[in-house]
């Protein structure tokens, strides 16, 4: 005797809608949404198994993303064009089908072993699209024993089919925005790391180059003063000079050297780097707190830049006498923060040109590894900088 799935109770009915929007509103992630999806509409039919397959991004073909036991292991192994098949079939046509018995003599079937279809004689098959979405994959559910699906049947599972659809649409924009996100981290990554092997190079040619040059120009200057020293003439004061401005612009060559990279990052940890950074600080009275923060090296070079950058700020612009570093982790991001006592200034007033550009370069350190930089300051008040970034170690 055959048999259908309708509900001649509408709570039953009303019971299985209200446990799909609760699996839909569980989480964006598409696997767990499918798997739940099925396992409910199995379990308020009584129908046997049950299979969501969803459209790729390319909308050239279909794979298995959701399945009830004891099929779990092939999601995401079963993969079929659109147009081929039962479920192809009705993704090219966006209309159900229904097969009672027979389904192996139906021109539109495909045998697939691993889903053992000649364990299940009756199925339905019915799009998952709505209006706002659009075609997102296929729904099917199969009996091991003939049941004949009526049109109400097959209403409800294509009313089923367009809830769960703006649910995977949703999920795959997720996706594709997690996806982009983690290439943005990655380009973040390749980005600093390539300025930094830049400034290695020219650290290096400036130390094996023209420092080599200035040292031994240094040499010779002395040599040629011990000369001439005997003359009265005006060679021992030019010398004296060329040897001042030597050493002036051999100080200015290691000077630059440690900016493009400074040594502390590849011996210390942030905390100590920022430490390090405070005492070359002549001018101004930095003190460092916080504690050490495990953190990717990209976002640790990001970090030091910004505090270095805010600290020649405080030496060039804030007439100060006391500032702070501040590093500080916590649960999802990291926090770098740069105050001091200077005489600060109005924000909403344009900078100097020269101050402008070290706030866009802090500003756009921050946002390239994914955070923000926030600048506070009044006129007597002095300067607070906060850098903010996410931190993907701390969940790890």
């Amino acid at each position: 005797m055959s048999q259908s799935l309708g509900f001649p109770d509408p709570e039953r009915e009303n019971t299985l809608l209200v446990g799909i929007i609760e699996a839909i509103s569980a989480g964006p992630e598409l696997g767990p949404l499918a798997a739940g999806v099925a396992r409910l509409i199995v379990a308020a039919t009584a129908t046997d198994v049950c299979f969501v397959h969803v459209l790729d991004d390319g909308g050239g073909a279909l794979t298995l993303t959701g399945a009830t036991p004891p099929f779990e292991r092939q999601v995401g192994r079963i993969r079929l064009p659109v147009g081929e098949g039962v479920t192809g079939w009705v993704a090219s046509h966006r209309t159900p089908a229904v097969i009672t018995a027979g389904k192996e003599t139906d021109p539109r079937y495909r045998y697939f072993p691993e889903l053992a279809g000649q364990d299940y004689t009756s199925m339905v098959s019915v799009p998952m699209e709505s209006r706002p979405t659009g075609l997102v994959g296929v729904l099917n559910v199969h009996t091991r024993q003939r049941r004949d699906f009526t049109d109400r049947d097959v209403r409800l599972l294509t009313s089923i089919g367009a809830l769960v659809a703006g649910a995977v649409h949703q999920a795959r924009l997720h996706r594709r925005l997690a996806a982009r996100e983690q290439a943005a981290e990655r380009f973040a990554e390749q980005v600093i790391a390539a300025q930094e092997a830049e400034r290695r190079r020219l650290a290096g040619d400036i130390h094996d180059g023209i420092t080599q040059r200035l040292v031994s120009l240094a040499f010779h200057l002395d040599a040629a003063a011990d000369a001439v020293r005997g003359d009265a003439g005006v060679a021992p004061t030019e010398l004296a000079r060329a040897r001042e401005l030597t050493d002036l612009t051999l100080d200015e060559a290691r000077a630059a050297i440690a900016g493009l990279r400074p040594p502390v990052l590849d011996d210390l940890g942030l905390a100590d780097a920022l430490t390090s950074l405070a005492r070359s600080i002549g001018q101004v009275n930095v003190r460092v707190t916080g504690t050490e923060c495990r953190l990717p090296e990209h976002v640790v070079i990001a970090l030091y830049r910004i505090a270095q950058e805010a600290l020649q700020n405080v030496v060039k612009h804030a007439a100060a006498t006391e500032a702070e570093v501040e590093l500080r982790c916590d649960a999802a991001s990291a926090l770098l923060r740069v105050t001091d006592d200077g005489q600060g200034f109005d924000p909403g007033a344009r900078p100097d040109s020269e101050t402008s550009y070290g706030l866009r370069s802090m500003t756009e350190r921050a946002e390239l590894v994914g955070g923000r930089l926030t600048v506070t300051s009044r006129p007597g008040l002095g300067t607070t900088v906060t850098a903010i970034v996410p931190n993907p170690y701390a969940s790890a």
